[in-house]
């Protein structure tokens, strides 16, 4: 569109922008009984939506009527997430790949299944010959999720079975978007570094033997180093973000896009969108942005002058004028983020390595003195906590990882979750191509009950999570009502 075109367009649409407004505005009133404003009931609870075993979500218990807040808990298949996380931090080894093999296949991989599965994935990373050169290349972009969800659309002209929805495809498709996903988010950052910055391009191909974790880490950086101890934080980072139940925002796009029978790329590139929003996955890329703007205003030792900023930003008096506390407060969780304590937890001490001690400190302090000035401008004593965006974005500021590869991040690890729940959706609804054509209710029930099985404890990678796996953990994961 040439320059006068895009004048005229402008002229016109400016005027009538202004005066469509209230035809557009719906007022609040006319939510109330069933009719629901942004899936939330009036309490504030999320609205069911539908069931799902593959994550769940609990921050509280309903007794007559009421929310009672519990400590968050986030489970992956039946499995707490914190104790997969805890199991490989003390063994020494990168996780996500069996959180990947857990959401996907339903259960935990034996020693020799994961063997094998990370073999598949070693070939799944590599993206489709001149891929990199035609599709993020030639049309570099500054915001890499624009690429992301572009490249995720392009996929489906280099798959010779795009639309078969049958269970086999569609798991083959899930496992090379795991595996791809970073690939695509290192080379579109290099391009745009390189087209938009003028920096040199360097493009770094996955290594076979390298996990996820440590791949991303090779191919974002210029020089290719890493220490074993920023692989293993980011790691922890893709198991925390792999799943987050069938109603957050992303997931819920996913899934609902996957029940009109669309394809895979199309209700992945739908959820790459939904992630891309500052209210969901770009969260916490706002956080650092709030963060900058507290450091740059605030004495860090001063209690006093780090509240009176946040009251200011409250106001809309500084900060992006939003009134908001980027980081404080869940939509499920009350008490405590499950997330956010691992993070805290993991996190600290690379910081104070990094030298980044103070500005975990003041997040601490912002936390700590946030929570209470949100709780009474709302006039409610609800238990209030830290989210994950609120340490994620420091903790890939450590790891010298750019705002603008956040949530791209993000997305390379809850890739696993989307693919899981879509599959999940089409089996469950009966629109997968196996169940159009050969399945029966029966087989349909005999297939949920094997999903839910949890293996044998011997089966597991590391000897000394299955050890510590409860009975709870071992027994049949009831059916979760995912809520957005």
């Amino acid at each position: 569109m040439i320059e006068k075109d895009a004048t005229i367009l402008k002229q016109y649409t400016g005027p009538l922008s202004r005066s469509i407004q209230d035809e557009y505005a719906i007022s609040p009133e006319h939510y109330r009984g069933d009719v629901k404003l942004g899936l939330r009931n009036s309490d504030g609870t999320g609205v069911l939506v539908g069931v799902s075993r593959v994550g769940s979500v609990q921050g509280y218990l309903l007794q007559d009527g009421q929310r009672v807040p519990i400590p968050g808990q986030l489970y992956y298949r039946g499995i707490e997430l914190t104790d997969i996380v805890e199991a490989h931090r003390r063994a020494g080894t990168f996780g996500f790949e069996e959180v990947a093999y857990l959401l996907l296949m339903g259960y935990l991989p034996s020693k020799t299944e994961l063997q094998y599965f990370n073999e598949i994935m070693k070939r799944a990373r590599k993206l489709p010959d001149g891929f990199t050169e035609d599709m993020i290349m030639r049309h570099p972009s500054r915001n890499i999720m624009n690429k992301l969800a572009r490249s995720v659309l392009a996929l489906y002209s280099y798959d010779d079975n795009p639309d078969d929805t049958s269970v086999e495809n569609m798991l083959l498709q899930s496992i090379k978007l795991v595996g791809c996903f970073p690939s695509i988010v290192a080379n579109a950052y290099a391009v745009k570094r390189h087209y938009f910055q003028g920096d040199s391009l360097h493009i770094h191909f996955p290594v076979p033997e390298l996990s996820t974790a440590e791949n991303f880490l090779r191919m974002i950086r210029p020089d290719t180093n890493y220490t074993e101890e920023e692989a293993h934080l980011l790691d922890m980072m893709l198991m925390v973000h792999a799943e987050h139940g069938g109603g957050n925002n992303s997931t819920f796009v996913c899934r609902a896009m996957s029940s009109s029978g669309t394809d895979t790329y199309s209700a992945i590139a739908g959820a790459v969108g939904s992630l891309k929003g500052p209210l969901h996955g770009g969260a916490n890329a706002k956080v650092m942005e709030m963060f900058h703007y507290i450091k740059e205003n605030v004495d860090p030792h001063d209690d006093g002058s780090i509240r009176d900023y946040l009251n200011k930003l409250l106001d809309k008096e500084a900060g992006d004028h939003s009134g908001k506390l980027y980081g404080l407060g869940h939509a499920v969780y009350t008490i405590s983020d499950p997330r956010a304590v691992l993070l805290k937890k993991y996190a600290q001490h690379l910081a104070e390595i990094k030298g980044y001690a103070e500005d975990f400190a003041l997040l601490q302090k912002v936390e700590e003195l946030g929570i209470p000035l949100v709780q009474e401008r709302r006039h409610d004593d609800t238990p209030l906590c830290a989210n994950v965006d609120m340490y994620s974005g420091l903790v890939y500021t450590m790891l010298g990882i750019p705002p603008d590869v956040f949530t791209p991040l993000f997305a390379s690890a809850r890739i696993a979750g989307w693919c899981a729940n879509r599959i999940e959706e089409l089996v469950t609804c009966r629109r997968s191509a196996d169940d159009q054509h050969t399945q029966d209710q029966n087989d349909c029930d005999r297939h949920a009950q094997q999903q839910k099985r949890l293996p044998p404890a011997e089966r597991g990678q590391v000897k000394e999570f299955r050890r510590q796996l409860s009975e709870k953990h071992r027994a049949e994961p009831e059916a979760h009502h995912h809520k957005p």
